[in-house]
């Protein structure tokens, strides 16, 4: 592991196949006795670095909380608490649309994740395509999902609903979830969910105010207000904001961006009502809602 200076950033490691900016300088040999580091993802903001490993052909995804990334305002101490606290998440939330752990341990100075590597791209890839790039450049993963055929991004909608009709089903709730939670394997047509350190155990409520995790871009009204629920009614609100980023136009709930038929666009639309009594009551009264606009959908462009 090699350390320099740079003139806009404090260090810069290099370790195997990979070079890295840091705030400041950090122990990274641990990683070695893992594998091969093949790739690293070094622009979080949430303090935490992530790694792919490779060892003897297995590749695993490393994530790591402890040093200072390059985009990281925050204390490392509370980072490390953070992925701890995420672990039996993982364990209780285990679902085949969810990445895998598959270990977990204290290093020197910072605590790593250990997951199982699935070959599928970030739909908010904002280190390689920052917006505009994201919507527009050809190879953002966004854009070339957003130009799936129609009932590939259905399919994959349907695993992002299933999943967290199953994160509901036992009694908790989605926190910070949005399009840089979801992975699309291009090559076969997968979708898991990388990122749910944040989600918690239901009831709960908005303890930040406008600050709270996640991004404007699926953010329910309440999770911009202190002291406001956050609950099934919030995580039906990310569900169709999620569908009208994969099938609308995102932000812009207006028919005319919908590419799925009206049946459809009608549950999604009152999924993300600005008031929550008018939303479905569960993501579960969701699911079903759209899996049956689904059945009754004719002529839907498929191509």
């Amino acid at each position: 592991m090699e350390f320099s200076r740079s003139d806009k950033f404090p260090v810069i490691i290099s370790l195997d196949d990979v070079t890295f900016q840091l705030q400041e300088s950090h122990d990274f040999e641990w990683l070695r006795s893992l594998g091969h580091v093949f790739c690293v993802f070094d622009e979080q903001d949430s303090g935490n670095i992530c790694f792919g490993i490779e060892n003897d052909g297995q590749k695993s995804f490393v994530k790591y909380a402890g040093s200072k990334p390059i985009d990281f305002s925050g204390n490392p101490q509370d980072a490390i608490a953070r992925l701890q606290n995420a672990i039996p998440l993982y364990k209780y939330l285990k679902h085949s649309n969810l990445i895998t752990l598959v270990d977990y341990f204290h290093t020197d100075h910072g605590y790593a994740a250990v997951y199982k590597w699935f070959e599928g791209e970030c739909l908010h890839s904002h280190w390689s395509f920052p917006p505009p790039a994201k919507y527009t450049h050809p190879e953002s993963p966004y854009y070339r999902c957003k130009n799936l055929p129609v009932k590939n991004r259905l399919v994959s909608l349907d695993a992002i609903l299933s999943f967290h009709n199953f994160v509901e089903s036992k009694g908790y709730v989605a926190v910070d979830f949005y399009d840089g939670s979801i992975l699309y394997d291009f090559s076969n047509d997968r979708t898991k969910i990388c990122d749910i350190d944040f989600y918690r155990k239901s009831p709960t409520i908005n303890d930040m105010g406008q600050s709270f995790w996640g991004s404007s871009r699926s953010k329910s009204p309440e999770e911009f207000s202190l002291g406001s629920p956050i609950d099934a009614r919030t995580n039906v609100f990310t569900m169709g904001a999620i569908a009208f980023g994969a099938l609308g136009g995102e932000m812009d709930h207006s028919f005319s961006k919908w590419e799925a038929g009206k049946q459809l666009y009608d549950v999604a639309l009152r999924a993300v009502s600005e008031k929550r009594e008018v939303r479905f009551e569960s993501v579960n009264a969701f699911k079903k809602a759209w899996d049956r606009a689904k059945r009754r959908t004719t002529n839907l462009r498929l191509s």
